[in-house]
Order: structure tokens, then C-alpha cells, then sequence
């Protein structure tokens, strides 16, 4: 892996400063950090079965939060609280079975009820990406890159042939764009992820584009067409985000190819690339186009964990190439996230995902995406490319009604 952790991102658009309603969201989730270094779901109105103890899903979102602000495991405000956090995730990975994509024994939790019983490992992936390079000695480091290995290779073996992954929940769409994100974000910062993984998740997405579904008919998303649409938005926009760092690397081994076999396989690569890239700009107008519809936004109908993910995925993928389209949303999404937000500082879910901690760690990653942190190549091929003029999906089948809440 790239020992720097991506030290030479940058962010695609010019970063906000800190707000005051972020200052206190971040605030009140280091006030709710547990001794163990996790948090629980922080939710007063626990269903039967489920705990409030500390979780790795609801940890991995708090930390993203935190390292989104700015922070990391050996510097800024919230370093001692990442680090304590990061060891309870490691902890609960270093004692999962090697093969089963599960990191944690944990169960029972409001996450994996909503998105699927995986999304404990998939958050645990991108959180361990994002914090690659930042531990503050060797050993860390050291127990870090063994974390990431073991999680990876849990995703790999597990990952069925169409791409994604299995596991019941309410509507696991947002957890399979999770670990498609994540994967992506790996291999772009050096992690050795297989190009037939990346590849086959790439493959879903554009499918249920070209399918005539637009991007809101994911069947894994509860029929709700804002979580269908930020599935399969965000995973184009990862792996576009791949594709393009990769290009010319792959161009000058089609070039340079000491066989015509290694050549053919180089060019193969090379028109997926251009595929997905055009599948990718078709989903970024169909989404762009839905913007308007109250209806698409709203989601579910009320505010969750879920519409708030949804949100982070919409606009990471419109922030790549900023513009208006980028800052009408964030506009939006920020007014709106300021209004509804407590007292204390948190946010608290009206359906499905109503925990305070992941609604607080996604509200503000909603907040805070201008402050994602991408390869300049990415963001410099999003900024060159020409608006294409795609064919549009044949047939656009309406959305269908959303699944009712289990």
C-alpha cells in the first residue's frame, strides 16, 4: 500500500470552515464516546432485541465524522478519541474469523436490521482506508495494514458473482455502495484489490442503468428511489473515480505489451473504462434531473440514517465535478440538515435508522463532504471531460412503492 495513506489528495472543491452546528455535532459525539473507545446507537427508544453497547458500525461512523473534520489518529482535537476508537474497531477485527465477512459478534444492532448484517465490515473498510498513514508510530501502522488485509480479503471471498453482496437487511443497497466505495478508495490509495473485484462491482451498477431503471431501480433498495439512486450513483462515481487514475497506466502497458495477449487484456480494460464512464455521466444527469422532485429527495418520507447516507453519496459524486449542480445541492443539504438538528447538537432519525450516533456521524459527513479528500487525477479528468450526450436508458420505469418498515 501507499505508506503515505493518499497524503497527496486534495479536496475538489474549496473546503468550508467548520460551522457551529458542526463544531457541536462533533462535539456531542466525543461527549458520547464510550471508555471502550465505540459508541452504541445512541438511541432512548431501543426495540426489542436490540443494545445500545457499543457497536463497530455506529464506531466506524462517528470515526469517519471525525476524520472528515480534519483530525487524525496523531494529530488535531479529536486525535485521542480516533485512536481509541480505531483500537475498538482493530480489537473486534483482529478476533473475527479469517473467512466469514463478519468482523464482529456483536448483533442485533439497528444498522444491520436497516442496511444489512454487513455493514458493520464494509464501514470498518473504508474507515481503516481513510485513516491509512496517519498513525502515529510504527506499531500502529503496523497492526493497521494487518486490519485492512484481513477486512479486504473478507470482502473478496465473499463477493457473489453479480457483483455485490448477500445479506438480509431493509434495504442493503447503501451498505453494497459502502464497500464498493471503499474498495475503490483502497486501490486508489495502493491496496492490491483485484481488478476482477472492482470490475464485477462496476458491472452491477451499469447494469441497472442500462436496464432502463435509471439509477433508482436497485432491487436491494426497499423500492425507494433515492436509496436505488445513490447506490448506484456512488458506485459509478468510485469506480470512475478508479478508472481515471488508472488510465494511463493502463494505456501505456496496452502501448508497451510485450504479447498480444497482455495487449487485448490492457485495451479490454481500456473500453470498460470508457463504458462506465458514460454509463456514469447518464447517472449523474438522471440524478441531477431528479433533484427537483420533493418527492426523490424525501426519500422514505422523513428523515433517516438511510436519506442521510443517501445524501453523502449524492454529493461526493456531484462535488467531484463541482459547478452548480455541486453547489445548489450543498446549499441545499445544509440549510436543511441545520434546521433539523437538535439542540445538543445531534440528529436524531424519524424511521428506520433513528440513532443519534449514526444520524449525528452521517448528518455531518453531509456537512463536511466538501472536505473529502480524493486523487487529484480524478478530479482533474472529471474537470476535462466534455458533457457527453449519452443514449438515454431505454424505457425509465417508474420507481416502484417503498417496502414498509419491518
Amino acid at each position: 500500500p501507499d505508506d503515505t495513506g493518499g497524503s497527496s489528495w486534495v479536496t475538489a472543491v474549496e473546503p468550508k470552515p467548520l460551522s457551529g452546528q458542526v463544531k457541536r455535532g462533533l462535539q456531542w459525539l466525543v461527549a458520547n464516546q464510550h471508555e471502550s473507545g465505540g459508541w452504541g446507537q445512541g438511541d432512548a427508544s431501543l426495540r426489542s432485541g436490540e443494545t445500545d453497547k457499543p457497536n463497530v458500525a455506529d464506531t466506524c461512523a462517528a470515526t469517519l465524522a471525525l476524520l472528515r473534520s480534519g483530525s487524525t489518529a496523531s494529530e488535531g482535537p479529536y486525535a485521542p478519541a480516533i485512536r481509541k476508537a480505531l483500537d475498538f474497531i482493530m480489537g473486534h477485527v483482529e478476533r473475527s474469523g479469517p473467512k466469514t465477512l463478519s468482523v464482529t459478534d456483536i448483533k442485533g444492532t439497528r444498522l444491520q436490521a436497516k442496511l444489512g448484517p454487513n455493514i458493520d465490515t464494509f464501514l470498518t473498510s473504508l474507515v481503516l482506508t481513510e485513516a491509512m498513514g496517519t498513525m502515529p508510530d510504527t506499531a500502529g501502522k503496523d497492526r493497521l495494514a494487518a486490519a485492512l488485509d484481513k477486512v479486504f480479503y473478507k470482502i473478496q471471498v465473499n463477493q457473489d458473482d453479480d457483483g455485490l453482496w448477500r445479506g438480509r437487511g431493509w434495504a442493503p443497497a447503501l451498505a453494497n455502495a459502502t464497500a464498493v466505495k471503499a474498495l475503490n478508495r483502497a486501490r486508489q490509495k495502493g491496496i492490491a484489490i483485484p481488478d476482477d473485484v472492482l470490475a464485477k462491482a462496476e458491472a452491477n451498477a451499469m447494469g441497472e442503468f442500462a436496464a432502463g431503471r435509471g439509477v433508482a431501480g436497485a432491487p436491494d433498495a426497499a423500492g425507494v428511489a433515492l436509496y436505488g439512486g445513490a447506490k448506484n450513483l456512488g458506485m459509478l462515481t468510485d469506480s470512475v473515480s478508479t478508472n481515471r487514475q488508472l488510465t494511463k497506466e493502463v494505456a501505456q502497458r496496452a502501448a508497451k505489451a510485450p504479447t498480444a495477449e497482455e495487449r487485448d487484456k490492457a485495451k479490454a480494460q481500456l473500453r470498460r473504462f470508457a463504458k462506465a464512464e458514460l454509463a456514469y455521466v447518464g447517472a449523474r444527469a438522471d440524478i441531477v434531473t431528479r433533484l427537483s422532485d420533493e418527492g426523490f429527495v424525501a426519500g422514505f418520507g422523513s428523515n433517516g440514517g438511510e436519506e442521510f447516507l443517501s445524501y453523502l453519496n449524492i454529493g461526493e459524486s456531484l462535488l467531484l465535478e463541482g459547478g452548480d449542480d455541486w453547489a445548489r445541492w450543498d446549499d441545499r443539504t445544509s440549510r436543511n440538515l441545520s434546521k433539523v438538528q437538535n439542540s445538543d447538537g445531534s440528529w436524531t432519525g424519524h424511521h428506520c435508522i433513528t440513532g443519534r450516533t449514526f444520524c449525528t456521524s452521517s448528518a455531518l459527513l453531509v456537512l463536511m463532504v466538501d472536505r473529502t479528500l480524493l486523487p487529484p487525477e480524478a478530479i482533474e479528468a472529471a474537470r476535462a471531460v466534455p458533457a457527453l450526450d449519452p443514449e438515454p436508458a431505454p424505457g425509465t420505469e417508474p420507481a416502484p412503492e417503498p417496502s414498509p418498515e419491518p
